[in-house]
């Protein structure tokens, strides 16, 4: 199922944990957030931002994510 996160809702929610902004990988289906370094989960076209449900990023996954947030991949 391709979900597709509202840009508005996209830019109002933030990590509940380190407070920036998140980034929506497709891919994935998740919100990510390089500053903490968590993923978290979008189920049913909800985002779920739960500390809990979120799972860790590894290394380049936390790049990736810091680099497209600062408009360095196309």
């Amino acid at each position: 199922m391709d979900s597709i996160v509202d840009k508005k809702l996209l830019s109002i929610l933030v990590c509940p944990l380190s407070k920036a902004p998140l980034e929506y990988n497709k891919e994935t289906q998740e919100l990510t957030c390089s500053a903490s370094g968590l993923a978290y989960p979008i189920k049913d076209g909800i985002p779920v931002m739960l500390e809990s449900e979120a799972r860790h990023l590894n290394p380049d996954e936390k790049l990736k994510s810091a680099t497209a947030r600062d408009g360095n991949i196309s």
